[in-house]
């Protein structure tokens, strides 16, 4: 997040896991991290297989009797063993926040990238250290230094940052950053943000036994340790389990000064939790409404784009959206149902209903959302895929929560033909690059003659 502005020095990030003597991670201490880990990402060792990375580490490290440079080669070790599962645990949030964890020891330690990776002998543990002193939350705290709040961290002459907004919604609904507005299937899970400061993924369920309808079950969100501001914390909810603290209990960034510059505030319990990253900007809004949860964001544009150097994110759905094959047109859907008779049978590819006919389905959406845009088309579109008339609430918060975090009034509401235009750009954006990439290999082989 440093481009186009001056922030103070930047320190290296404290570590992904809590530090014991001599700033190393003690065996227990990272068997708690893993274990809340692998609990909330049960795939991280069913199909990821990292714990067997992680075992293999742990099973030398635990002693700390190991010398500097061997402990070097346990971390260089590690790191080979888990870059070789790469292709297998693309996505999977564990697996990620292991390569971070793993990067953050091995700067703190100053550990060279290259050298040898065998493993080293482990030798005899001394006592245990006593246990550090309990240090409950404490809101507060003072906000700390101006690099952990975002705005007063821009110099005087910098342009006001530019915020974008994503939601996320229903059967699924997505707002993308550019104000793209697609329904996708995305069943399972899907990373929804993954930058240099946090990631989001959301797990879809079937709404119905054997339809194709879906809507988000779970989510999981990961804020990575920053500077002196806050420590990696992670968040996760599910149905009928909307949390008011992070995974480990607490309602904000931890110990450090800049603590109180990431909360969690529960404005109704079990059905909507905010979270506060005032260190990045951003602000998360989290609801259940009926089984299913939504989601909702309002982060600076650089954010949105810090990107990972070499990280792939083709697959990052609030900046690309839905991958093609993925995506419906419920335009076709909506014009089938509009022709169905009432009472009868449906499926998302057929024209019935369940317990809604096409009018009914626009009358109930017009109580919620009176202007026909695209918010009022997915619930209606909505209410016929499932017959859930939670659905029209949900439909209804995401844009409360568009008037709430996006930063333009003039686009709270988006119609089907700034999504046909959108698209028709998309078209010729492709359309110029292909022509242009023509037309420079044909002035290369010119050249050459």
């Amino acid at each position: 997040m440093q481009p186009q502005r001056e922030r103070s020095e930047a320190r290296p990030r404290a570590g992904w896991m809590v530090m014991g003597e001599r700033g190393r991670p003690s065996a227990l201490d990272v068997c708690r991290v893993l274990a809340v880990l692998f609990a909330v990402f049960p795939s991280a060792s069913l199909q990821c297989k990292v714990i067997k990375c992680t075992t293999e580490y742990l099973a030398i490290t635990s002693n700390s009797g190991l010398g500097e440079e061997e402990y070097c080669t346990a971390l260089r070790a590690y790191k080979s063993c888990v870059g070789r599962l790469a292709r297998s645990c693309r996505g999977d949030l564990a697996y990620h926040s292991v390569q971070h964890g793993i990067e953050d020891l091995m700067n703190q330690k100053n550990c060279s990238k290259e050298g040898p990776t065998f493993q080293p002998r482990a030798r005899t543990p001394p006592p245990p250290p006593p246990p550090p002193p309990v240090v409950t939350d404490s809101q507060e705290r003072s906000d700390g230094p101006e690099v952990c709040h975002y705005e007063r961290s821009l110099t005087r002459n910098s342009a006001p940052p530019n915020y974008t907004h994503c939601g996320f919604f229903g059967d699924p609904h997505l707002r993308t950053f550019g104000d793209d507005f697609q329904t996708c299937k995305v069943e399972g899970a899907w990373p929804l943000i993954h930058n240099k400061f946090l990631s989001v993924q959301v797990t879809n369920s079937p709404v119905l036994p054997g339809s194709m309808a879906t809507a988000t079950s779970k989510l999981t969100i990961i804020f990575r340790n920053y500077q002196e501001c806050v420590e990696q914390k992670m968040y996760h909810a599910e149905t009928d389990d909307l949390p008011a603290a992070f995974a480990d209990g607490s309602k904000n960034g931890g110990d450090r000064y800049g603590a109180n510059t990431l909360r969690v505030v529960e404005k109704v319990p079990g059905q909507h939790v905010e979270i506060q990253a005032k260190y990045i900007g951003t602000t998360i809004v989290v609801r259940q409404v009926g089984r299913y949860l939504t989601f909702a964001v309002r982060m600076p544009e650089e954010v949105a784009h810090s990107v990972e150097e070499g990280d792939t994110q083709d697959l990052y759905l609030c900046l690309h959206g839905c991958p093609a094959n993925q995506r419906i047109d419920f335009r076709n859907f909506r014009a089938r149902a509009a022709e169905a008779t009432q009472g009868a049978g449906r499926t998302r590819g057929g024209v019935g209903t369940h317990g809604f006919t096409f009018k009914s389905a626009k009358v109930k959406c017009k109580e919620r959302l009176p202007v026909e845009d695209l918010y009022f088309q997915s619930c209606v579109f909505d209410l016929l895929s499932s017959g859930d008339i939670n659905f029209t609430m949900a439909a209804y918060y995401a844009f409360e929560d568009v008037k709430m975090l996006h930063s333009n009034s003039n686009r709270y509401h988006i119609y089907e033909k700034d999504a046909l235009n959108s698209a028709t750009r998309r078209g010729k954006n492709v359309l110029l690059a292909s022509v242009l990439s023509l037309l420079a290999v044909l002035l290369w082989s010119a050249a050459l003659l």
